[in-house]
């Protein structure tokens, strides 16, 4: 089964949070603390998010809601975020 991201998803898509992998990231120094920057700001696995609004140019930034929370990351964040549907 092929992994699914974060970034995959579209405006009002649901999903579930099952892990993080940076191995996406094209960019080493910003890829080496981001899992823990996204738990920081409450993405846990088993949590269920939905993707509330994608930028104009290239659908970034997104902003995503977890539970009561809405937090706006880039693509190239979301690109470390697995998910199940």
């Amino acid at each position: 089964m092929t992994a699914q991201y974060l970034s995959d998803l579209r405006k009002n898509d649901l999903a579930t949070v099952v892990g993080f992998s940076a191995d996406r990231c094209k960019d080493v120094e910003f890829a080496r603390d981001l899992e823990d920057r996204l738990l920081e700001v409450g993405f846990e696995e088993g949590l269920d998010i939905k993707v509330l609004h994608e930028g104009p140019v290239s659908r970034d930034p997104m902003a995503v809601r977890i539970g009561r929370t809405t937090i706006a990351l880039r693509r190239m964040e979301a690109d470390a975020v697995i998910i199940s549907r």
